[in-house]
């Protein structure tokens, strides 16, 4: 189809995730066309380097033909195998075991879903079947992140802190609460320290208010992702981990985003030694060639879930494509990837190298802050450095700098608050790190060119 065609057909027909519909249908689809490595290029020819790794999930790179010829193969060989009826497949059981072993703690149980979502969605069902189970019925509440992000279920959009999942949605429900992030730009704390002691308070607080009985579960990201890219100061999920035992509440740590290798290690729990009750992955498992999430589940809960419930009922909780065989054997190979293949070891590099430059960006009019983890980062915009303004909504600054990017040859994430998020893949070179920061002060610069919001900082 002509390119046209495909804008006319596209407006018509598909409801795109999270657009304003009606600004979608002005504006008309980018239509995307290859990829390769850490670049993509779109149906008129515009090569772009992706820093974003298409929605924080390309983490290998596009193009990886092992991938391809280990889905291609399983796809021969076994297309589909239900886990119902006590049936299996041997990539699913593999990548189950192999998953297990390297995550933290007792989480030696693995349910597969599609994505990050159902991951979150599932573990809000098996938290209410685990107290249930085991005769603490009154233990519904549960506790997260303003800012935070947590999928777009029914239930876990309610978790997630984010206005417009909840606009007219009717959530969050009544047993959903959120406390303050731990967002060090924007804290009256003096310090880390301080930082950490506030979460801290607000958690027992919040708890305390709900009464302990009544509380269920705590969930946060390591690294708040969509909520505009927040890098907790150090110690602060290994001191949310150490309160949710003390108040007997349970902790899941959501690594949809931060799992495999975004931020260094396989999992960015790692980075404190945290061991969460529960673990959320899905982007990363199959670096967005397939649709795959997980749960892990440690291993008291399962064996507490196991024993009370009686022989012969079933746990009812399930999905047709759960552990399918292609997305498994895709999984396996891009675990392969990140282990044997470098990935992991280059994502490190490329990732201090990353951070390194970013900083450099500190001395722009219009950078208010940077911040970064490995490979994934966010880059705050004010028009004045010492209120810490942000943008004027009237000056459309996400959409004129995702206009602008793209002219250069660079994707990124333009938060609607003025974050600029990044998540490139983690096969990225060092020489491609330096070219995604130029490219983007380049836009930055571009972007001063524009009189009213040249006028708009101080």
């Amino acid at each position: 189809m002509s390119l046209n065609s495909l804008i006319e057909s596209d407006r018509a027909h598909w409801i795109h995730p999270v657009a304003p519909w009606r600004d979608h249908e002005e504006r008309g689809v980018t239509v995307l066309r290859s990829g390769k490595g850490a670049y993509l290029t779109d149906i008129e020819g515009h090569e772009l380097l992706d820093g974003f790794a298409g929605l924080w999930c390309v983490n290998v790179g596009y193009g990886q033909e092992s991938i391809v010829a280990a889905a291609a193969e399983q796809m021969r060989r076994l297309p589909y195998a239900t886990g119902y009826f006590h049936f299996g497949s041997e990539p699913a059981i593999l990548l189950a075991q192999k998953l297990a072993e390297r995550a933290p703690g007792d989480l030696d149980h693995v349910y597969f879903t599609l994505g990050g979502s159902d991951a979150v969605d599932g573990v809000i069902r098996f938290i209410r079947y685990y107290y249930n189970a085991t005769g603490r019925p009154s233990k519904k509440h549960m506790i997260a992140l303003d800012r935070g992000y947590h999928g777009s279920s029914t239930t876990g959009s309610g978790l997630t802190g984010l206005p417009s999942f909840h606009l007219n949605f009717d959530v969050p429900g009544p047993t959903q609460h959120h406390i303050a992030p731990p967002y060090a730009y924007r804290s009256d704390a003096a310090n880390d320290a301080e930082l950490i002691a506030l979460c801290v308070a607000e958690l027992r607080a919040k708890v305390e208010a709900l009464g302990a009985e009544n509380v269920a579960a705590f969930f946060a990201e390591p690294v708040i992702g969509s909520g505009g890219v927040i890098v907790p100061p150090r110690g602060w999920l290994a001191a949310m981990q150490a309160t949710c035992r003390d108040l007997d509440i349970l902790l899941i740590v959501d690594e949809v985003i931060t799992g495999f290798g975004r931020t260094g290690p396989l999992f960015a729990c790692e980075h404190e030694g945290v061991e969460p009750d529960f673990m959320t992955v899905a982007k990363g498992l199959t670096a967005g060639y397939v649709p795959m999430g997980a749960l892990f589940m440690s291993d008291r809960i399962y064996q507490a879930i196991a024993d009370n419930t009686p022989s012969g009922v079933p746990i009812g909780h399930g999905q047709t494509y759960s552990g399918h065989p292609v997305s498994a054997a895709v999984g396996l190979e891009v675990l392969r990837l990140y282990e044997e293949g470098g990935l992991l070891a280059n994502g490190q590099k490329a990732g201090a190298h990353f951070g390194t430059r970013l900083q450099e960006l500190r001395d722009h009019p219009l950078v208010g802050d940077v911040r970064s983890l490995g490979l994934l980062a966010g880059v705050e915009l004010v028009t004045n450095k010492v209120t810490k303004a942000r943008p004027a909504k009237e000056l459309a600054l996400p959409d004129r700098m995702a206009r602008i990017g793209y002219k250069n040859g660079l994707i990124f994430r333009a938060f609607g608050d003025g974050i600029i998020g990044f998540a490139p893949p983690i096969c990225i070179t060092v020489d491609e790190v330096d070219l995604l920061v130029d490219r983007f002060r380049q836009t930055l610069d571009e972007l001063l060119t524009i009189k009213e919001i040249r006028d708009a900082v101080d």
